[in-house]
């Protein structure tokens, strides 16, 4: 695995558990959503340079083997 394709696999991650975290209570959720800009930000400048953009497959495949548990599996 490419360092930019493990940093793009990595910012992804950190997307999905802030947005995780800021949407975890419906009521307060507004008040969170301005701070997923940064990590959004993150991952996409991230995807762009690693080439994923356009082949979500392989870059889920690329997340999946570092993150199982997102495989759907429930392991």
């Amino acid at each position: 695995m490419r360092n930019d394709e493990l940093a793009a696999a990595q910012a992804y991650v950190r997307l999905l558990e802030a947005a995780r975290a800021a949407l975890t209570d419906p009521d307060e959720a507004p008040l969170y959503l301005p701070l997923l800009a940064s990590p959004m930000a993150e991952a996409d400048g991230a995807l762009r340079r690693a080439g994923f953009c356009g082949n979500e497959a392989g870059f889920f495949d690329l997340v999946r083997s570092l993150q199982p548990s997102m495989s759907g599996s429930g392991r």
